[in-house]
């Protein structure tokens, strides 16, 4: 996401003619979308994407158990095992 960010600030500095991206080639200011696109397909393949996901959906779970506990009434009160 950052490298889709920083080529979109490029574009409108190129366009603005703002600062030294002014003078810079179109291939230098739209290399940022190659190398998100790369990075992307990276983290497809490699089980990134997955596994960030997976963790999300156990967060959820783990969330959505203790409140059903505590909305049952079944917290532990106790104080914890040393």
């Amino acid at each position: 996401m950052a490298f889709v960010i920083v080529g979109v600030l490029f574009i409108v500095m190129k366009v603005a003619e703002l600062g030294p991206v002014a003078g810079w080639s179109w291939w230098l200011v739209l290399s940022p979308f190659p190398l998100a696109a790369l990075w992307w397909w990276y983290a497809d393949t490699s089980g990134l994407t997955k596994k960030r996901e997976i963790d999300k959906m156990e967060q959820r779970k783990a969330e959505r158990r203790r409140k059903n506990i505590v909305n049952l009434g079944m917290e532990d009160t106790r104080r914890p095992r040393q």
